[in-house]
């Protein structure tokens, strides 16, 4: 059984710079990240994407060049200044295809837009939101849009799933592999659905795998220790923000030899003596 995989943070930014010098350009990973945005949703009407400085941003600006070559324009929303250097690229494009481009102050919670795409704040992303970027989640919280998170809902850290804020997104598009926050203590509570787009990431660790969510059942039987994660988290003494709880699980697991299921309303972590397994029932094929 060929399972998919689940990563965490380091992992994923170590094996995207291993992909760009081995493999493939970050200009198209970046292209091939707003592709896979594109093909998972069907766009039309009025298109609102929300940009960050980062990566993630240009993911939106590359998305505006894709949207706008099939015929539909988007509006650019920039909730601060600054690019990454193939961001800025895609940018300039955009703006060439004619790409439409307004200020968050005039968004007025995108009255009026029927997809609001969410390119804010990636999956290294921890700490306080402030300033704009809380503004503009505040913003497409308030939306009757349908919205979509690039990556990972801004907000989210994506290592541990703890938010104080995050956008809810009625659609996440992981980009490579899904991130162990995305199955953990906040995340599951922003995300209503959520797919994987692989965009040819060579990852350089075998961490974590997914399992169907209907199948959370068959670890939950005989001799398992279930908690939630409030049981866990008080029962060993973590704290949500620091504990990795893949990890925890896993040593867990090994030490007490036997299953240790660690669960939420909607998703799970495993540890299974060998191995970790993550679930969801807000998974997408």
């Amino acid at each position: 059984m060929n399972l998919q995989q689940v990563v965490s943070v380091k992992n994923m930014r170590e094996s995207d710079a291993h992909t760009i010098a081995e493999h493939t350009t970050s200009a198209e990973l970046m292209y091939r990240a707003a592709q896979g945005i594109f093909n998972a949703v069907k766009f039309t009407g009025k298109v609102a994407i929300v940009c960050g400085k980062g990566n993630n941003g240009g993911d939106g600006y590359a998305l505006a060049c894709i949207l706008c070559q099939n015929g539909i324009i988007p509006t650019i929303f920039r909730a601060c200044d600054g690019f990454s250097k193939d961001g800025l690229y895609y940018y300039k494009t955009a703006l060439s295809l004619g790409t439409n481009e307004e200020s968050l102050e005039t968004a007025s919670n995108f009255t009026g837009y029927d997809i609001v795409v969410d390119c804010l704040l990636g999956t290294g992303f921890s700490g306080e939101v402030k300033g704009e970027l809380l503004n503009a989640i505040e913003q497409i919280n308030a939306s009757n849009a349908y919205i979509i998170s690039a990556d990972i809902n801004s907000g989210i850290n994506g290592d541990t799933g703890v938010a104080d804020i995050a956008v809810n997104s009625d659609l996440t598009v992981s980009i490579g592999a899904f991130k162990t926050g995305m199955f953990l203590n906040d995340a599951p509570y922003y995300i209503d659905s959520m797919v994987n787009a692989d965009i040819g990431i060579h990852l350089i660790e075998d961490e974590y795998k997914l399992v169907d969510y209907s199948l959370l059942h068959l670890f939950e039987g005989y001799n398992s220790e279930v908690m939630t994660t409030e049981q866990f988290f008080k029962k060993y003494n973590y704290t949500p923000s620091e504990c990795r709880i893949a990890e925890c699980v896993s040593e867990l697991s090994n030490k007490l030899r036997k299953t240790v299921v660690v669960k939420t309303e909607h998703s799970a972590v495993i540890g299974d003596l060998k191995y970790v397994y993550f679930c969801a029932d807000y998974l997408r094929n």
